[in-house]
């Protein structure tokens, strides 16, 4: 079987590299060109436990290429990048329209499509129209078959559902939904998932396999969002919000999550967004979450320069920049927008320390006033300490190391040492 992946990103790639080590035939597409190259060279490397081997192992196999251009196969599965709008009025779905025209050219009757960014309601629809308007003389749904003389294509949305950090063992462990355009076209979707996915695989329509996918992560937001609102509450009146929901959890029925220092990533942060676009007088409570997550960062922003002043200090050791714990993925991480603030103050240093990144962030390299530092370092010359990622190196610190310094932790970690 020959598969074209869209996409070589932190879901296309280890797809793409997992179907080669399976048996398939696997050629990855992605506009990175240093990222096609260290591909092809077997130099990608990644913090994502294994990704990098199984690449490695993929391309030694040569049943994974990567390319800047697609080429005829069975099977399309696009894992493009959809960023809300900058208005925040829906998706922008430019990357997925040129991954439509791009392969249009190269289908065939019998071809399978697949969908798995995560997107607006009705963007596979969309995707219909565009295909079918390159190619008006293939037929993408069952009621339109008889008149096409067997040109049929089959195009289904099969939403990604991985977590960074445990990618490879979700990617098979995980159930899958799979929404067609039509039946056919989910159950063509289910087999090809059959075939490497261990998880229990659910038949659907596209649009609603579309919303079940911004449920699952608005779901998430909100739950967060009340973490978040309670730990503002609490710095307000002076309480640990950590025993606050440690004794609230007791209760059999409830489970308060833990507060952080806000909401980042491509998923959670952007996708709740979606569904307010697409029911703006609805969805109150889920644009109230984005907007208390969305509040997080300032928040602790002002907590740091308030310890900072009360210490008499103007330097502050900012640990982790990443979006969650044990990555290297910066992308809306509210930690880099907490150093980011700071340093627009001007008049204090930020010392960063980020283990799973080996440069300082664009958005921070030309501060004069952000270093990117060891750890060591930074616990030596800072002021205050402000934990903003509990990444694992950070929870295992000597606590000796923090003694006689004021401490912001958004995480608990150092709660108990």
């Amino acid at each position: 079987m020959k598969v074209c992946v869209f996409g070589l990103g932190y879901v296309g790639l280890p797809t793409g590299a997992l179907l080669a080590t399976k048996g398939m035939s696997v050629h990855g597409v992605d506009t990175n060109s240093a990222l096609i190259e260290a591909i092809n060279n077997c130099s990608f490397t990644s913090v994502e436990p294994d990704l990098d081997l199984l690449v490695k192992s993929a391309v030694g196999s040569g049943n994974l290429v990567a390319s800047r251009k697609p080429v005829a196969a069975d099977v399309f599965i696009i894992a493009v990048p959809t960023p809300v709008l900058a208005d925040r009025s829906g998706a922008d779905l430019s990357a997925i329209e040129a991954a439509c025209k791009a392969l249009a050219g190269h289908l065939a009757p019998g071809n399978l499509i697949i969908l798995e960014s995560t997107v607006p309601v009705g963007t596979t629809d969309q995707m219909a129209a565009w295909i079918s308007t390159a190619r008006p003389d293939l037929c993408l749904r069952e009621d339109d078959a008889g008149s096409y003389d067997g040109n049929r294509v089959y195009l289904a949305h099969c939403p990604e559902r991985v977590l960074p950090g445990r990618l490879m063992q979700e990617l098979l462990e995980n159930d899958r939904t799979v929404g067609g355009v039509d039946h056919p076209s989910a159950e063509r979707a289910r087999d090809f998932y059959a075939s490497f996915v261990h998880g229990a695989i659910a038949l659907s329509n596209a649009r609603t396999a579309e919303l079940s996918k911004l449920v699952e992560n608005a779901y998430r937001d909100v739950n967060i969002a009340f973490a978040n609102e309670l730990s503002m509450i609490c710095d307000e009146r002076d309480i640990d919000v950590w025993e606050v929901i440690e004794l609230a959890n007791q209760h059999p029925r409830v489970n308060v999550l833990m507060p952080s220092a806000g909401v980042g990533g491509h998923c959670i942060a952007v996708d709740p967004w979606f569904i307010v676009a697409s029911a703006p007088e609805q969805a109150n409570l889920i644009r109230a979450a984005r907007e208390v997550n969305d509040a997080k960062p300032q928040h602790v922003a002002e907590r740091i320069r308030a310890t900072l002043a009360a210490r008499g200090g103007a330097t502050v050791a900012c640990l982790g920049i990443a979006f969650k714990p044990d990555v290297d993925d910066l992308r809306g991480s509210p930690a880099l927008e907490i150093v980011a603030s700071l340093a627009a103050d001007g008049n204090l240093t930020a010392l960063v320390v980020e283990p799973h990144v080996t440069e300082i962030s664009p958005d921070l390299a030309d501060l004069s006033n952000v270093e990117f530092t060891t750890l060591e370092t930074a616990l030596g010359r800072a002021d205050v300490i402000a934990l903003l990622v509990d990444h694992r190196q950070f929870r295992e610190v000597d606590h000796a190391l923090l003694a006689g310094k004021p401490v912001v932790d958004c995480t608990g970690a150092w709660r108990k040492p």
